[in-house]
């Protein structure tokens, strides 16, 4: 058995390498092509398509102070652009300043309000505790754009719920969601983290399994069916569901202790 776990973990390790080489690739792609964007804004500054390419390529380096800054160029040219405003909240999200993006979704949602940007808002609202989320997500239910948005709503409704310690409600809100849209694995996800932290490892490792059924490459879903195997003395299973967690995520440094942990 031991020379089983070893061969996982070597797998692993494997796995991890190539990945790590993929990604140092991909990030040298990004690299030259912000160079040759910078290039083509010397050239034509004010081709509002070059600065927004950049900031994507930008965005996919996680350079985002950079591409924030872009962002905040094209602004001051058009302060009433909502689509200027949802972006830079994107990129204030990502850079994990929730102050900026709050402020960032609202300033678009003044001149538009869309239903991505008010449920972007919402989001973020129901991650803070703050109530507005639920006035939010209403907003957009009176709008019956259909079974789609309604999920989204309902899944925020699951996080402000699950945020303020109203367990049971929270779960309704997930099951609402679920029942919207039955591929939201993030609803899965957030109903299983309830399950788990009340001792229902059992009900736990359903939800999460559910999760991998309707996601088979989403990798905090392995994790935690991994975490509820562990729970559950099932090490063999734990093992292979960490390590296809790390497969799909490389970077996943939980999953790598673990691993360490159980071989």
């Amino acid at each position: 058995m031991k020379n089983i776990w070893l061969c996982l973990l070597l797998i692993g390790i494997f796995i991890s390498c190539n990945n790590k080489k993929e990604s140092k690739k991909n990030n040298a792609v990004q690299e030259t092509i912000v160079t040759n964007l910078k290039s083509k804004i010397a050239k034509s500054p004010d081709s509002i398509g070059l600065h927004l390419q950049l900031v994507d390529a930008l965005d996919s380096l996680n350079d985002y102070t950079n591409a924030i800054s872009e962002m905040n160029g094209l602004i001051k040219k058009d302060s009433l652009n909502y689509a200027f405003w949802y972006r830079l909240g994107q990129l204030y999200s990502s850079a994990k300043d929730t102050v900026s993006a709050i402020q960032s979704y609202s300033k678009a949602i003044k001149v538009y309000p869309a239903p991505d940007a008010v449920l972007s808002l919402a989001n973020l609202y129901a991650e803070t505790k703050n109530s507005t989320a639920l006035q939010l997500t209403d907003f957009i239910l009176t709008m019956r754009l259909g079974r789609e948005y309604n999920a989204h709503c309902y899944f925020i409704k699951g996080v402000f719920f699950a945020r303020t310690n109203n367990k049971q409600k929270a779960i309704s809100f997930f099951d609402e969601c679920i029942n919207n849209n039955f591929n939201y694995p993030e609803a899965y996800l957030e109903k299983g983290f309830i399950l788990f932290d009340a001792g229902k490892k059992e009900d736990a490792l359903k939800t999460f399994t559910m999760c991998i059924t309707v996601n088979n490459t989403y990798a905090d879903g392995y994790y935690w069916v991994a975490k509820c195997n562990e729970a559950l003395n099932n090490k063999a299973a734990a093992i292979t569901n960490y390590q296809t967690a790390l497969q799909l995520d490389a970077n996943m440094q939980e999953a790598k202790n673990a691993l360490q942990r159980l071989k």
